[in-house]
């Protein structure tokens, strides 16, 4: 099973990530991890990356989970998955049931409050309204809150993968 945490910058995508891991035993990867300098920089200047710009960074995720799944890996992708296109290439050529989208939300007010808390090296604040207009909510993926505590919607994440596997 691929478990991708998506959302937008900010959501929580690598802390519930990691703590799902240490939880379950699945390896954790975060797609920011496999952005490309270009990339990198255009996002630090407030640039909006393009379905262009993405498309190499989500054929590189694509074959880091299929790896997983053909050496029958579980694994939990924190990556920002806003747009129907980039679900479709992440999951390309997986059985159903191989991949499960979670879609982690929180009022955007909580989301700027969080972005503008913490450090990161190159996910300018400025480019959440961008994430938000961009965000195509899927509508098979699970739709999880985050506004309480990261336990919290860990737990409720446990939850959803225990009623699929009973």
């Amino acid at each position: 099973m691929i478990l991708v945490l998506m959302g937008v910058s900010g959501i929580g995508k690598t802390t519930v990530g990691k703590m799902l891991a240490a939880r379950t035993g699945w390896i954790f990867e975060d797609a920011d991890d496999y952005h490309s300098e270009a990339n990198r920089k255009k996002m630090a200047s407030g640039i909006p990356l393009t379905d262009e710009d993405r498309l190499p960074w989500l054929h590189t995720l694509h074959n880091r989970m299929a790896q997983y799944v053909a050496q029958q890996q579980s694994a939990i992708l924190a990556c920002s998955a806003l747009r129907a296109m980039a679900r479709e290439e992440l999951s390309r050529g997986m059985d159903p049931g191989q991949m499960r989208f979670v879609l982690l939300h929180a009022p955007p007010a909580l989301i700027e409050q969080r972005i503008l808390a913490r450090k990161h090296e190159y996910m300018n604040p400025g480019l959440l309204p961008s994430q938000l207009a961009t965000l195509e909510e899927p509508q098979d993926a699970w739709r999880i809150s985050v506004v309480g505590k990261p336990e919290e919607t860990v737990a409720e994440i446990l939850q959803l993968l225990q009623s699929i596997s009973a």
